[in-house]
């Protein structure tokens, strides 16, 4: 049988240990708070605004409603962007496929192929809901009388 004097130091670094594992680990939400910044510094026009349940919400001119989804049990990130019509214009597939790189860390000219290409496929014969899958990134395009919308995320297990 061990003394206490041996048994109070290994108690003492052990709760040490813990204690610095968890102090060094960021939060998740610092990480998405990071990425809406980045987004911040590199897209012109774009404005961060408040954070409520994981969701950076973030404004720019080209978009009507644009938002950053932070990690949790579905998808490690999520951008949701939508257009003012229903056929969005070149400069406004541009501004989502540039905002996306920088969110996936993916090249600006692989999304641009990926969000035209899910746009593109919104009409009669797909319907207004289209989902694909391109380059370990979920596109999820819809449509309705007024307006466009597209969210582009990353699932956990990829």
């Amino acid at each position: 049988m061990t003394s206490g004097f041996f048994r109070r130091p290994i108690l003492l670094a052990a709760c040490l240990a813990v204690v610095s594992a968890f102090a060094a680990s960021p939060a998740r939400a610092d990480r998405c708070g990071d990425i809406a910044n980045q987004l911040k510094e590199q897209v012109d026009g774009l404005k961060v605004g408040i954070t409520a349940a994981n969701i950076i919400y973030l404004s720019h001119p080209l978009a009507k409603e644009m938002s950053l989804g932070c990690a949790n049990r579905k998808y490690s990130n999520e951008l949701y962007v939508k257009a003012d019509s229903r056929k969005p214009k070149a400069e406004f597939i541009a501004f989502v496929a540039g905002a996306a790189a920088i969110v996936f860390t993916v090249p600006k000219d692989e999304l641009l192929k990926g969000v035209s290409s899910c746009m593109s496929r919104m009409g009669i014969f797909r319907g207004d809901d289209v989902s694909i899958h391109y380059r370990r990134l979920d596109m999820n395009c819809t449509r309705t009388k007024v307006d466009a919308a597209i969210a582009v995320s990353r699932g956990v297990d990829q």
